[in-house]
C-alpha cells in the first residue's frame, strides 16, 4: 500500500485507517515539532498530488483484504505526510469513499486553507474535523509553524470560525504547546478568547513527545497543561 496506512489505534481518534494525500512531506507548514521532520517542499498551491482514483483503488482492495478488520474501524482518516487540503480533488475523495464504505471519515488539517471558501466546502461531506491553532499572534505562529509566508495567522483564525458556521459535523480543535514557545499565560488567554469565537466541539491541548523537526523542542510539563487546561474551560481535555 502507497497511501493507506495503519489501523493506528490512538485516544482520541479510536482505531484509525490513515490515508495520505500528499507525497512525503509536502506541506503549508514547517512546524519546529512535526514528527515526520522538515518540510521539503513548503508550499499553499493546490493540486492533485496524487490521483484520487489511485486512492481509491487502494482502499478497495484493502476493505477486501481486511473485512473483519474493517468493521472495527472507527474512523477513515485523512493525515498522512503532507497537509491534506492541499489537495485539490479532496472532496471527490470524500464523496467516492462515501460510496463504498460507512465508516466515518476525519480530516487531520493544520488549517492553513480554511480561509478559502472553496476549502472548507470540500470538508463538508467529512463527519469530523481536527484542525490545528497553535498561536493567537504572527511572531508565534511564524516561530513555532512556519508557514508559507502567504498565510497569515489573522486569515487563520477567520476560516476556523467560518467553518464552524458552515459545517455540520464535529470539529476538535488541536492547540500543540512547546515549551518557551507558546506556553506563556498570557498567550493561552489570547487563544482562549479566540477559541470561543470559533466554538469547537472539544478543544485538544498536546505537547510533543516524540521526535521533532528541530532540535531542543521541549514539552510542556503536565501540571502545567492542567493549568492550562482549566483556563481553555470544560471543552478542553489533554492529549
Amino acid at each position: 500500500m502507497k497511501y493507506i496506512y495503519g489501523p493506528v489505534k490512538s485516544r482520541r481518534l479510536g482505531l484509525s485507517l490513515g490515508i495520505t494525500l500528499t507525497p512525503y512531506k509536502i506541506c503549508s507548514f514547517n512546524c519546529v515539532y512535526c514528527q515526520l521532520g522538515k518540510t521539503i517542499n513548503t508550499t499553499s498551491e493546490r493540486r492533485e498530488y496524487i490521483p484520487i482514483q489511485e486512492i481509491i483503488n487502494e482502499l478497495k482492495l484493502w476493505l477486501q483484504n481486511n473485512i473483519l478488520e474493517a468493521k472495527d474501524l472507527n474512523y477513515i482518516t485523512f493525515s498522512g505526510s503532507g497537509e491534506p487540503t492541499l489537495n485539490i480533488k479532496i472532496d471527490q475523495l470524500i464523496a467516492e469513499i462515501k460510496k463504498i464504505t460507512v465508516v466515518p471519515i476525519a480530516v487531520i488539517t493544520n488549517a492553513s486553507l480554511l480561509n478559502l471558501t472553496v476549502v472548507r466546502q470540500a470538508l463538508f461531506a467529512a463527519d469530523l474535523i481536527v484542525p490545528s491553532l497553535d498561536a493567537a499572534a504572527p511572531e508565534i505562529f511564524t516561530k513555532i509553524d512556519r508557514p508559507k509566508e502567504d498565510i497569515k495567522i489573522e486569515e487563520i483564525i477567520n476560516g476556523l470560525i467560518g467553518l464552524r458556521k458552515e459545517f455540520k459535523g464535529k470539529i476538535w480543535l488541536e492547540v500543540m504547546l512547546v515549551k518557551g514557545i507558546n506556553d506563556d499565560l498570557g498567550h493561552i488567554r489570547k487563544l482562549k478568547d479566540i477559541i470561543d469565537k470559533i466554538n469547537p466541539d472539544k478543544i485538544q491541548l498536546n505537547s510533543p513527545v516524540r521526535t521533532t523537526a528541530e532540535e531542543n523542542i521541549l514539552a510542556v510539563d503536565k501540571k502545567r497543561l492542567e493549568k492550562f487546561k482549566e483556563i481553555l474551560g470544560e471543552k478542553c481535555e489533554i492529549i
